[in-house]
């Protein structure tokens, strides 16, 4: 059973990650959005096809405002998965070892 909670250790490790580089993608793009970039950039289209996926099913359930809050809410929820996921992986790991 260690290898299953090594695996699920490693796992939780490589969760809590991708939720920091997902945060810092989304900051990026909420502060390039500021200064209108040019939509034929590599790095602004990089950025649009990686934070899309997230912050659009977030705006379709937030009502039309003038400022487009989604980076806020998702800022939230991932936050909220990382205080959640992660340590009750670390937990279950730890308890299959």
């Amino acid at each position: 059973m260690f290898v299953l909670g090594d695996f699920i250790n490693a796992l939780a490790w490589l969760v809590n990650y991708l939720f920091f580089i997902m945060q810092c993608l989304i900051f990026i793009r909420a502060l390039i959005s500021w200064v209108s970039p040019d939509p034929f950039n590599p790095l602004v289209q990089f950025l649009m096809r990686v934070t899309e996926p997230v912050l659009e099913p977030i705006r379709r359930l937030l009502p039309a405002m003038g400022i487009d809050l989604s980076p806020i809410i998702a800022f939230f929820i991932i936050r909220f998965l990382q205080m959640f996921l992660v340590p009750s992986l670390y937990d279950l790991a730890m308890r299959l070892h």
